[in-house]
């Protein structure tokens, strides 16, 4: 059977792993306006890490006199994303209980309201536990996101949006981190308003975004297939790692080489964005040939560009290496993503989107700890972004010998 034919002897409304899920009360597919809400929120938690990003100086400032004030700014940036790593695999599972639409708009309402309460808090304490409140909205609403773009649309359709999903957050993180700085030129707190864009975002989805199909009615989840899972998921925890590495330590390797000019440090930057959009991009045009080749294809470019960028000692050459390490990026969370959901049933998918975003978001989180580890007992930054060249460069080697991911698509 066509993976796009539906059997006629089931509801419209319950799609079979593979298949389209239609709308149960008009009996059609999803279409673009789906596709773009759910790609727009994906967008939100992207803005939740870097849009305090310019301004964490200033609040350091504000609140000089409290205690611990050196160690509590940084939270404010990094508590997000590991709370999305500590509860995306909760959320998977309230997504397959409960259903998807309802805890998507759900999330994207108090989204807003604990992602603008630092406006009015008195105190940097209470700041942070809203970001925790933060992390978890962004938890549901990244777990929701992208099982319904796996519910909606399948084979290389689904592969496109996935990859188009990584375009979207990456160019959504460079134009965050502008307006994070122009917006927060005069006052901390007026980037923080930009919060509020999840309302809008919450009517659209309640307008346009439908459940596939209703929860598990026999109120029994079948059990996830770990012994299927377990590869994907452990590679993706390294892939959260490769991945941050280049957004995290670009800014230091310029000035490592004397860049000053925050303006050339912020296009490099943008470039080496640039790159991860052009990665994620051509992801949807080789998805065809598999995981199998895309993920030991993927971490082979970050690997390449990262040891590249542990040699390179002009603007030139890391700009170059920089958009080799990005395009590698772009590629890697889409082929992890496919690899990890290709095989899973609807009343699956939700819990392993959640483990593998939780993976990733660990990766992420633990990246600027072991690159400030690697660098203490090396012999500085330049010698730890040449180990993490040499590890994705082995997870390339090693994945393609992985004899699993070929069944996994």
């Amino acid at each position: 059977m066509s993976e796009n034919v539906l059997d006629p002897a089931r509801s419209p409304a319950e799609p079979l792993a593979g298949e389209v899920a239609v709308d149960p009360t008009t009996g059609r597919p999803a279409g673009r306006p789906q596709a773009l809400v759910l790609l727009f929120s994906s967008c939100l938690a992207v803005l939740g890490a870097v849009l305090l990003a310019p301004v964490l100086p200033r609040i350091q400032d504000a609140f000089a006199g409290t205690p611990g004030v050196e160690a509590l700014t940084p939270v404010v940036l990094t508590a997000p994303a590991l709370v999305i790593g500590l509860t995306a695999m909760i959320a998977g599972r309230i997504v397959d209980r409960v259903g998807r639409k309802r805890l998507l708009v759900g999330a994207l309402v108090v989204y807003a309201v604990v992602g603008t309460a630092p406006v009015w808090l008195p105190s940097l304490q209470l700041i942070v536990a809203s970001r925790v409140l933060l992390g978890l909205t962004e938890a549901a609403i990244m777990t929701c996101c992208t099982t319904l773009l796996a519910d909606y649309f399948s084979g290389s359709q689904r592969e496109r949006y996935f990859g188009l999903q990584v375009v979207f957050t990456t160019v959504a993180a460079t134009i965050f981190f502008g307006l994070g700085g122009a917006l927060g030129a005069a006052d901390w707190r007026t980037p923080v308003w930009l919060y509020a864009v999840s309302l809008p975002l919450a009517l659209l989805a309640a307008r346009y975004v439908w459940q596939p199909a209703p929860a598990a009615r026999s109120g029994v989840l079948p059990p996830l297939p770990w012994r299927q899972l377990l590869a994907p998921v452990g590679v993706s925890l390294l892939g959260g790692l490769v991945f941050y590495v280049l957004i995290v330590e670009l800014s230091f390797k310029l000035d490592a080489i004397g860049v000053e000019s925050t303006g050339t440090i912020g296009a490099v930057s943008a470039i080496g964005s640039l790159g991860t959009a052009c990665g994620a991009f051509v992801f949807g045009r080789v998805a065809r040939l598999g995981p199998a080749v895309t993920v030991p294809a993927a971490f082979a470019f970050s690997g390449v560009g990262l040891l590249g960028l542990s040699m390179a000692g002009s603007v030139p050459a890391v700009v170059v290496f920089a958009v080799v390490t990005g395009f590698g990026n772009g590629l890697l969370l889409p082929s992890l993503l496919t690899w990890a959901l290709g095989s899973l049933t609807f009343e699956q998918r939700g819990r392993g989107t959640g483990v593998w975003t939780s993976a990733v978001f660990l990766g992420q989180f633990v990246c600027p700890l072991l690159v400030l580890a690697l660098s203490d007992a090396l012999s500085g930054l330049d010698s730890a972004l040449l180990v993490l060249g040499v590890v994705a460069a082995l997870a390339a080697v090693g994945v393609r010998l992985v004899r699993p991911i070929g069944t996994a698509h």
